[in-house]
């Protein structure tokens, strides 16, 4: 049975996977010029959506050819490694997108933002598990009007490993002292399908453009619990739910 309900943050509940996407790409390029925008994007999409910023550092890096241009710059960035010299060039990207509250605000999946409240309101505790870091999640939850939106919000910082591993969405469960197979997890990447069901948790994917692809290929959830049409989730949650043997028990949880 479902008595708590865990969101994702980046394309779940707003796009910005989009955003983390073209800050790659931009440093990449940064790094090396002769590289397209769209070759970096496309990688990024296919396999690194959901992964740690070491990982999908390190993976850029060695798809690219980055490693040379890398060294090059870790004087001037203060970095040792590689991969840290990628990641310091595309956080300062990143931000400055993160800065423009019209470009999040325009990057909002209302769907899901509307599923997250209408839960809360029936009384289901929430939590948001991100492989954002907190200062990133605290803004983009400011903007969005969504800081009281949770019970619980786990963020990269917390952990040492990120999804596909589990142990975000159990450490959800342990701050709010709840069984994992009682969660109901939303997730858009297959690394975060993957965490979910790892944790023992019920899972609803709620792919994107970017995501998508990457969700079918992967195979790891039955296609009707795939939400394609974003109309069809208030359904297709529902349906998640009974199916899990329904509600545990009423919360007294506040609506938003």
């Amino acid at each position: 049975m479902i008595s708590a309900v865990i969101f994702d943050l980046d394309g779940t509940l707003l796009e910005t996977e989009e955003l983390k996407a073209l800050s790659y790409a931009r440093a990449a390029v940064e790094l090396r010029p002769g590289l397209r925008e769209d070759d970096v994007t496309a990688a990024y999409a296919d396999d690194l959506v959901g992964h740690s910023r070491r990982e999908v550092a390190e993976a850029v890096v060695q798809r690219f050819g980055l490693e040379e241009a890398a060294r090059g710059r870790m004087a001037d960035v203060g970095e040792e490694e590689s991969w840290r010299v990628l990641v310091k060039i595309r956080v300062g990207i990143y931000e400055d997108l993160l800065e423009d509250s019209d470009l999040l605000l325009e990057k909002r999946y209302p769907h899901n933002i509307e599923m997250l409240r209408e839960l809360r309101r029936e009384g289901y505790p929430t939590a948001c598990a991100t492989m954002s870091h907190r200062y990133q999640v605290e803004r983009v939850l400011s903007v969005l009007n969504l800081e009281d939106a949770f019970d619980v919000v786990a963020t990269a910082d917390d952990i040492q490993n990120g999804k596909p591993d589990p142990e975000i969405d159990l450490l959800v469960a342990k701050k709010m002292s709840i069984p994992p197979e009682e969660f109901l997890v939303i997730e858009d990447s297959p690394a975060g399908i993957e965490a979910g069901i790892a944790a023992g948790m019920v899972v609803v994917a709620v792919p994107t453009k970017l995501t998508i692809r990457g969700v079918r290929a992967a195979g790891v959830l039955e296609p009707r619990w795939v939400v394609e049409d974003p109309q069809t989730l208030p359904d297709v949650v529902r349906r998640r739910i009974e199916d899990a043997g329904g509600r545990l028990e009423e919360t007294t949880t506040p609506g938003l």
